[in-house]
């Protein structure tokens, strides 16, 4: 087609497009408010294109044990419980946070307020009421938030190019939980610890992989019963982190096991507090905690046991840690080779008996050889005993040869 004859075609096309009836040019189509749609359905007030729902609960927490714990969370600064449900798992400019659950105590009462994105356009509102909602002295607690949560929060205020809100602290519930329970729980989920330490159950939870669809769902359908389930499940996420903050500061080392109390233990000692470990230690391995016999709880047993040794030792009390280190080793098992060689560290550089401490490196080297007999090598001991008893037949024999020479003498 010459190129005069497509204009004219062209020309006619929006001539047409211009004449035909309906709205001109200069109308916009009149928007819709989904946020207000959200609300009236799921059970909340709409506000500048954002959802917000808010629910109370009884969660007591004892904020003068919780600040006695080896946390650094101070007593008198709000606690301020964050949760995100977003479109996927990383935390670049790709990844939306959708619904901000957001939990602070009042007292004894726990309120849950949660900020449900309607469309991305509305973003920036949530933000700001995001902003309102975390004071600036407030102390972050999350579940994996150091990782994931507050970074993706940080990034999408950046984004638009505002700071994040202030914070003073955050104390972060997934290594906590990995620390005190994994070990018998064996998963450091929220959906594990929370059934297992809080005793919640959920019924007819939405898994959190389905949670992303959701929204895309809800985004192509605007249909408003997608995600109900979604803001229930990130309600409870906030109430399970109340309870896990709750049952921290409960202070009874009766309501801890003692594997429980090996990672509380190990915990104060990073933080040097070396007194309050040693009394976590001591009340693990009191005797009426010990009434069932369990291969699993001996091997507690024996690492609470050398961990009271190290910490008679960090404290300086060197004549009970040497008695601990001595009652492991006698013992036998597995943990009397590093038992034995703590003890000829201590007969060679205290007591300066370096015959001693070369009978304490062969005893050592004898539980050694026992467990590679067994197909259970020791690794660690096997390696400081090849530097170890060298050096100490070298001052044995060295002392020797002194004596004798002052002996002739």
């Amino acid at each position: 087609m010459p190129l005069q004859m497509e204009t004219g075609v062209l020309s006619r096309r929006i001539d047409r497009l211009r004449s035909a009836p309906g709205r001109t040019a200069t109308e916009r189509r009149p928007r819709v408010d989904h946020a207000a749609a959200l609300a009236t359905d799921l059970g909340g007030a709409a506000h500048n294109g954002v959802a917000v729902f808010e629910a109370a609960f009884h969660v007591p927490v004892d904020r003068r044990a919780l600040s006695a714990l080896p946390y650094g969370v101070p007593a008198d600064k709000p606690l301020i419980c964050l949760d995100l449900e977003t479109t996927g798992l990383a935390t670049g400019a790709g990844t939306l946070a959708f619904l901000v659950g957001i939990g602070s105590w009042n007292g004894e009462v726990l309120t849950v307020r949660q900020l449900l994105l309607a469309d991305h356009a509305d973003e920036r509102s949530l933000l700001a009421l995001l902003s309102e909602s975390i004071p600036s002295d407030a102390w972050l607690v999350t579940y994996n938030g150091k990782t994931f949560d507050w970074p993706l929060v940080v990034a999408r205020y950046r984004l638009h190019g505002r700071p994040p809100p202030p914070t003073i602290g955050h104390l972060d519930l997934l290594p906590i939980s990995r620390q005190l329970w994994k070990h018998r729980l064996g998963s450091a989920r929220l959906a594990t610890v929370e059934a297992e330490v809080c005793g919640v159950r959920r019924t007819h939870d939405l898994p959190g992989a389905f949670i992303p669809d959701r929204f895309f769902s809800y985004l192509r359908s605007r249909r408003t019963g997608l995600l109900g389930d979604v803001v229930d499940h990130n309600r409870q996420d906030i109430v399970s982190l109340g309870l896990l903050v709750s049952e921290l500061s409960r202070g009874e080392l009766d309501r801890f096991q003692p594997g429980d109390l090996l990672g509380l233990a190990r915990a104060y000692s990073r933080r040097k507090g070396h007194a309050d470990a040693l009394r976590v230690v001591e009340h693990a391995l009191r005797p009426d905690a010990w009434v069932v016999r369990q291969p699993a709880r001996a091997v507690v047993h024996r690492e609470l046991s050398a961990e009271r040794a190290r910490l008679l030792s960090r404290l300086g009390r060197r004549d009970e840690a040497i008695d601990a280190w001595l009652d492991i080793a006698r013992r036998g098992g597995p943990g009397a080779a590093l038992a034995w060689l703590n003890v000829a560290r201590h007969r060679e550089h205290v007591e300066r008996d370096v015959t001693a401490a070369l009978a304490a490196c062969h005893e050592a080297a004898s539980v050694a050889g026992r467990a590679r007999a067994w197909g259970q090598p020791m690794h660690a001991v096997e390696r400081d005993l090849q530097r170890r008893l060298p050096r100490l037949s070298r001052k044995v024999f060295a002392g020797r040869y002194q004596r004798r020479v002052r002996n002739v003498a």
